[in-house]
């Protein structure tokens, strides 16, 4: 667990700020008040009610057949284009550590991402590394919630929104929402939805600035 939250594991993260640089871009985050309420959006309304559910339900999968149909799940429930193609982004370069690792599940997988480019979304691939690494169900969740926290806050770091300080102070936090979170545990026929609308219009228009530092 510790290996893969870490922020300097291999899989490209540092390359996502999901929303965090479009939001401050258009003047809705100036600080770290405005970077807990999104942390704790993306979290809340898209983490736990959406990402986490396909986490799971990829964790269930019996096979790299389920396992693909909960990617297109994940394609199909993802209305922005440009949080579809992060999250793809995010996925296979994940999805590609394991395989120069060679794990067995991420070798096996890598066969259907690279024959269907609406494969290897980010919530999927965590699952299969996370089986991979044989950790537990609530282990790869815990990373996963993690691994979202710490890169909004590194984003915000980069950005110079935020100072070392606060960002420690916004990880406490985020960490506590994270936590409560974690103990609420989604039904096995639930199904992913989120509602982050702000986020959401703030990466889709990411490719329409001039200068920008994030893919996402």
């Amino acid at each position: 667990m510790l290996q893969l939250g870490d922020s300097a594991f291999p899989a490209g993260g540092f390359a996502f700020s999901w929303g965090v640089e479009g939001l401050a871009a258009d003047g809705l985050l100036a600080g770290h008040d405005d970077l807990d309420g999104v942390i704790a959006d993306h979290l809340a309304q898209r983490w736990a009610t959406m990402d986490r559910i396909l986490l799971r339900r990829a964790w269930r999968a019996s096979d790299t057949d389920a396992i693909s149909s909960v990617d297109r799940l994940a394609e199909a429930t993802t209305s922005s284009a440009e949080m579809r193609d992060g999250s793809r982004r995010a996925g296979r370069a994940l999805l590609g550590v394991w395989v120069k690792l060679a794990k067995p599940l991420s070798v096996s997988y890598r066969a259907r991402v690279s024959a269907d480019p609406r494969l290897g979304h980010l919530a999927v691939v965590q699952a299969i590394t996370g089986r991979d690494a044989g950790l537990s169900l609530d282990a790869a969740e815990l990373v996963s919630g993690w691994t979202l926290i710490t890169g909004l806050v590194s984003a915000a770091v980069r950005l110079g929104l935020i100072g070392h300080i606060d960002s420690q102070q916004s990880l406490t936090r985020a960490r506590a929402l994270l936590s409560e979170l974690l103990t609420d545990t989604p039904d096995d026929d639930a199904m992913p939805s989120s509602f982050t609308p702000f986020i959401d219009i703030a990466v889709s228009r990411g490719p329409l600035r001039h200068v920008r530092m994030f893919t996402t």
